[in-house]
């Protein structure tokens, strides 16, 4: 056996490259993206009977209903706090299976600080609104924006954007784009969807619904690209 160095065709470029290279497909190899993904569209898809039998609706005589999602806000802050060490244990267990150390710490602390975030926002509007009758006039789009973003499914989306982050995942930097856009721009996570003769519970059933499934649906293809790539 020797210490000698081995020279990489006498270019220290070429050897520069396929150390890249090599830690390229090491950072490859450690992604647990799927499971990631498929551990946050689980806690989505349980989390809506709890808001369903949780949910506190009482109608009024001309036809507006007030209601108060409880199963929400003692739901999801447990719920999300599992699934963070769940995904971190699976992070860390894939890359002592290969010798490597994880950087899973930065992600586990974004989403037990999104969680606080969303719970925090949470309880104060449980306590400031039924004391404090809502604004009459139309509230700014962004407001609504907002009020998505501190929600269990926008909060799952930016600790996304920090896994992305730590993964250098493109391919996962795109679908939480996509994701985001479309828990806060498109899907009525607050205000709910469908015929008013649905109900309320059912209304806002819908939203989570399409949101678990597009996270399931995310967890698929990145299980599939990643049986692809060991192929």
């Amino acid at each position: 056996m020797t210490t000698d160095s081995v020279p990489a065709g006498g270019d220290p470029r070429r050897l520069l490259y396929d150390v890249r290279t090599l830690a390229h497909r090491v950072r490859v190899d450690q992604r647990m993206t799927w499971v990631a993904l498929l551990a946050l569209a689980a806690v989505t898809l349980a989390g809506i009977p709890f808001d369903w039998f949780g949910m506190r609706v009482h109608c009024h005589p001309d036809g507006s209903c007030q209601f108060a999602r409880r199963g929400v806000l003692y739901y999801w802050p447990p719920a999300l706090l599992l699934a963070y060490t769940g995904i971190a244990v699976c992070y860390v267990r894939a890359a002592r299976a290969r010798g490597l150390g994880a950087r899973v710490l930065p992600y586990t602390i974004t989403g037990a600080a999104t969680t606080a975030v969303f719970t925090a926002a949470w309880v104060a509007a449980a306590l400031y609104f039924p004391s404090h009758p809502a604004p009459m006039h139309p509230l700014p789009y962004w407001w609504f924006v907002l009020d998505r973003l501190v929600a269990p499914w926008g909060m799952i989306g930016l600790a996304l954007l920090v896994l992305a982050r730590l993964e250098r995942n493109l391919g996962l930097l795109l679908f939480t784009a996509g994701y985001l856009a479309l828990v806060l721009l498109v899907l009525p996570m607050d205000s709910g969807w469908g015929p008013p003769h649905w109900g309320l519970r059912a209304q806002f059933a819908v939203p989570q619904l399409v949101s678990g499934i597009v996270l399931l649906l995310g967890a698929a293809g990145f299980a599939a690209a990643r049986r692809r790539r060991h192929r």
